[in-house]
């Protein structure tokens, strides 16, 4: 056991009661369990193959602060992040660190059967409803980090749409780090449980306020019962002190719809696991990813679309722009398992390095154990078509404007996936901006602010 092993199974050892008595039975029925996972597992090393390019225990080394014992925040989202995109009306909730926000504004009316609250108090009030759920996805016994999280996560938010139900406007999370000058740990939990036939979208903002260092923590679980349509949308916008360390564990039915496209426009180091398993019948999962990096920023994805069933179909699209000395990482694996006939599945990754002293690391993977499929996979790692460029300077363009409009052109791909079209709109323009240098450090939600 290393040394930042060492302070969190000392910290869970003297504080588990306060952390217990702070949260609910739900979460507190497998919190003992997950800390015996995390002290055989230990924080993954770089012999870890997923984890080769991250060091994860370095991250979690310095001696964070956390609220253990849930002192309400003192920052007001509603004051501090005006997180309203232009054009588009949304059901909008806060999280302040690892807290969900309770003094919102009165959250226009909902249909009938829909739940959208704090973790915290909807596994207090329905139990059973959240227990079915709960811990289903996330397996805190193969990974230390859903095992870490689930062990001091206390909070967060649970959204339940019934059977059938579509909701007709977004529902926006804006996560919000305030950490008031000491070096600050939050661990939330973001569960989502759609029922048969039901349709949502979900856009999930991390933003920053304040130059401590942070380290964040989210574990989320998605379940999309049989036919139901789920959009989610991550963009992050933080800074360079920000570290972010997140799981997107999906569980789909027959057929059930999971399109998801996560955007990195700023942030100091980041690793995203995502995990889709496609359960029934002719479920279908879109994946699409964009990153924009320079300076010393890091971001690493790791992605395992599982084909469970067969007649599934499941498309992949991660691009990364990387500049300066960034450090980007894509792994991604396709499992066809036994009986998963008729899958269609097709993994692309690209990606452009601006600079000799950027570097991408890429991996695509498939593993087929099935007859009559059609998979593909590929990924390239290259720099600006020089004389694409040459071509635009010849007809007036700077040097600048040419190689921004390229860099635009080539990310537009992935934004163009997105179906909300306000943001679509809005992500292009900040998309402009980061590669005209304007967002080196975000002051807030700049969703709004440009």
């Amino acid at each position: 056991m290393n040394n930042a092993e060492k302070q969190y199974t000392d910290l869970y050892s003297r504080f588990s009661g306060m952390i217990k008595g702070n949260s609910s039975d739900v979460m507190n029925s497998v919190r003992d369990r997950a800390m015996d996972s995390f002290l055989k597992l230990g924080f993954p090393g770089k012999k870890d193959e997923k984890f080769r390019y991250t060091d994860v225990a370095s991250c979690f080394a310095p001696d964070y602060g956390m609220n253990l014992g849930r002192v309400k925040p003192k920052v007001n989202p509603y004051e501090s992040f005006k997180c309203n995109v232009a054009n588009i009306s949304t059901f909008q909730i806060f999280t302040v660190n690892d807290s969900f926000y309770t003094d919102m504004k009165a959250p226009a009316s909902m249909p009938e059967g829909v739940m959208i609250g704090g973790l915290h108090d909807m596994a207090l009030k329905y139990p059973e409803l959240v227990g079915r759920y709960y811990a289903r996805a996330a397996c805190a016994d193969a990974d230390s980090l859903v095992a870490f999280n689930t062990a001091f996560a206390q909070d967060g938010v649970f959204i339940y749409v019934p059977d059938n139900v579509v909701l007709d406007k977004p529902v926006q999370i804006v996560n919000v780090r305030s950490s008031e000058g000491i070096d600050f740990m939050a661990n939330r939990r973001l569960l989502i449980a759609l029922g048969r036939g039901a349709q949502a979208k979900v856009l999930v903002c991390d933003h920053a306020q304040g130059d401590s260092r942070f380290l964040s923590t989210q574990t989320a679980e998605i379940f999309t019962g049989e036919n139901a349509v789920l959009d989610y949308y991550e963009v992050e916008e933080t800074d360079s002190s920000n570290i972010r360390m997140a799981g997107t564990y999906v569980r789909q039915e027959a057929g059930s719809s999971f399109r998801m496209s996560g955007v990195t426009l700023t942030n100091g180091l980041t690793r995203n696991t995502i995990g889709v398993t496609l359960e029934g019948e002719g479920a279908e999962t879109i994946l699409n990813g964009l990153v924009i990096a320079d300076k010393k920023q890091h971001v690493d994805n790791n992605t395992v679309i599982d084909h469970k069933a067969s007649h599934c179909v499941s498309r992949e699209l991660f691009k990364y722009v990387l500049d300066d000395a960034a450090v980007g990482a894509f792994a991604g694996k396709v499992l066809v398992r036994p009986g998963a006939v008729k899958t269609d599945s097709e993994q692309v990754d690209k990606n452009l390095c601006l600079t000799k002293d950027a570097r991408m690391y890429a991996q695509p993977q498939l593993e087929i154990y099935a007859d009559d499929v059609k998979c593909s996979h590929g990924a390239t790692v290259g720099q600006l078509d020089e004389s694409a460029v040459f071509y635009m300077r010849q007809r007036g363009l700077s040097l600048k404007e040419a190689r921004m409009l390229l860099m635009f052109a080539f990310a537009g791909e992935v934004i163009d996936s997105i179906k909300l079209e306000p943001l679509k709109e809005r992500l292009h323009r900040l998309a402009e901006l980061r590669f005209r240098g304007e967002l080196s450090k975000c002051n807030g939600c700049r969703v709004c602010k440009k």
